[in-house]
């Protein structure tokens, strides 16, 4: 498919300029590749591009996010855990994101603040309302634009982080959950998907390619 063709012809660049993008899904979707080809096929089409991810994007969150995933922290509780992602979401939205924004720089991150509820709320157990109150200050109400679920069940998102993860298949801090807390965080992902409106669900087990082609769609390219 012509991205890029299709892109100009249909007049829609213009409308992505300052926009906040946004991939959500368990561990293993293809969240990082999906950012990395639309972050390079809007920058082919001349717009301004920042990309970054959760837990992580500033300094002080990549720092967190060694934190977080690091397998010697066995001892950390879950609050201190959801608190931990939400000052790097903290940090994150003020250095990075809302800059972005106001220069008209398109933004497309792995993760953002349905991932708490995911994963700290369903996964781990945590009220909700807190989440979404912490939620809140932490981004001082910054929204996505545009949304996209990358949805698999939690057996194959397991299956890839062991036979395609980092160091050979070592699993870190949270990835090394069992199937029942990714079964967890998958039912809040898609009931969450319904309670906000503009999400965009994609089945998770199609190629790359035709998870982009969707995302390219969605957007308006085509």
């Amino acid at each position: 498919m012509a991205f890029g063709l299709a892109l100009q012809q249909g007049g829609k660049i213009r409308n992505l300029k300052g926009k906040f993008i946004v991939f959500e899904g368990l561990d293993a979707t293809g969240k990082s590749t999906q950012v990395k080809r639309l972050s390079e096929l809007l920058q082919r089409e001349g717009l301004t591009v920042v990309t970054t991810r959760e837990p992580g994007g500033t300094p002080l969150g990549e720092a967190i996010r060694r934190i977080l995933l690091d397998n010697k922290n066995h001892a950390l509780s879950s609050l201190s855990e959801l608190l931990l992602f939400v000052a790097s979401r903290h940090q994150l939205t003020k250095e990075v994101i809302r800059p972005a924004l106001e220069a008209e720089k398109t933004v497309v991150s792995s993760r953002y603040m349905m991932s708490s509820l995911a994963y700290q709320g369903y996964g781990r157990g945590i009220d909700l309302d807190l989440i979404q109150q912490l939620n809140a200050a932490a981004t001082t109400g910054l929204r996505p634009d545009f949304l996209f679920l990358i949805d698999v069940t939690p057996a194959v998102a397991i299956n890839r982080m062991t036979t395609f993860g980092k160091k050979g298949g070592r699993r870190d801090r949270i990835e090394a959950e069992d199937i029942a807390f990714y079964e967890r965080v998958q039912k809040g992902y898609l009931e969450a998907a319904c309670e906000e409106t503009g999400v965009y669900i994609i089945d998770g087990e199609l190629t790359e390619e035709k998870i982009a082609e969707q995302v390219a769609v969605r957007l308006g390219f085509c």
